[in-house]
């Protein structure tokens, strides 16, 4: 893998506050805000590249549409990004039909928006690598002027800055999301991250302005998924009350235990939320599909 040397601007030393757009929300309470925007296909262009870690690496894209009408509220937006391509080459997209954007056969996988500047029309989006998957594999050698489709977010759940204390619990599928949540936090809030991974060389610097604690689990080379590092973080950790907020995500399956400690120890919907980011053996897995009801 070639190195790309680290800016300020595309990998922030210091915590940029809240990264959104500001829609107008379509409901609206005290601790959270949903969002409902259109889709618009849209063709990105790599300008910039930065190696975070061994195994994580940032992607800053432009848009042929200049990102019109794009909108990002919440740390877990995702977009689609799609990986065919045209006879000539070009990225090939969904036509839209009744307001929605029929994905039929098109290779596609939802990744976080990690960072949208609206003024200078730029998107960031952190990829993983690892040794297999189509969208690894087109990161692993991605470069400046290669180029993807996308298509979204299609809407956003937006938790506010309104807790006394936070909790997540994240495998590398979900530290862009971890990152982006991090960088948003008021000063000072007390925040604690347990965050697998597969070693060292996979660690990376969370600029923020809480007062965050984090804790690293390492795999040490064992398939990712397939153990409960997150749920043992979950299940054992010291909670002052039952008034923060605790997100977990990663492998769904593997995080089943952490759903229902926070069920059964009196977290209300309004304190937590699981999500099952990706599923061993599964490609495009549902993150919105609860593993216990499945």
């Amino acid at each position: 893998m070639s190195t790309y040397p680290l800016s300020t601007d595309l990998v922030p030393t210091t915590p940029r506050g809240r990264c959104t757009t500001n829609p107008n929300p379509h409901d609206d309470s005290k601790k959270k805000a949903r969002y409902l925007f259109g889709l618009t296909p849209r063709t990105l262009t790599v300008v910039d590249r930065a190696e975070l870690s061994e195994t994580l690496v940032r992607f800053r894209f432009t848009a042929d549409d200049n990102f019109a009408g794009f909108s990002t509220v919440a740390p877990a937006d995702h977009v689609k990004l799609l990986f065919d391509k045209n006879d000539d080459g070009t990225p090939a997209l969904p036509n839209l039909g009744e307001g929605r954007a029929p994905l039929g056969e098109l290779t596609h996988r939802d990744y976080t928006v990690r960072w949208f500047d609206a003024d200078a029309g730029t998107l960031d989006i952190d990829f993983v690598i690892h040794d297999h998957g189509v969208a690894s594999r087109w990161a692993a050698t991605a470069a400046p002027g290669d180029q993807l489709g996308v298509i979204g977010p299609r809407g956003s759940h937006h938790i506010k800055d309104v807790f006394p204390w936070y909790v997540f619990a994240v495998d590398e599928t979900a530290l862009p999301a971890l990152s982006r949540w991090v960088e948003g936090l008021r000063e000072g809030v007390p925040a604690v991250a347990y965050i697998e991974v597969d070693g060292p060389q996979s660690h990376i610097d969370l600029p923020t302005r809480a007062n965050l604690t984090t804790v690293w689990y390492h795999r040490d080379g064992q398939p990712a998924g397939n153990n409960a590092l997150l749920s043992d973080a979950i299940i054992n950790h010291d909670y002052p009350d039952r008034d923060g907020f605790v997100w977990v995500a990663g492998e769904a399956l593997s995080i089943r235990a952490a759903r229902r400690f926070l069920k059964e120890t009196g977290f209300d919907r309004e304190h937590c939320d699981v999500d099952g980011y990706w599923r061993v053996g599964t490609a495009n897995h549902d993150h919105h599909a609860d593993p216990d009801e499945e």
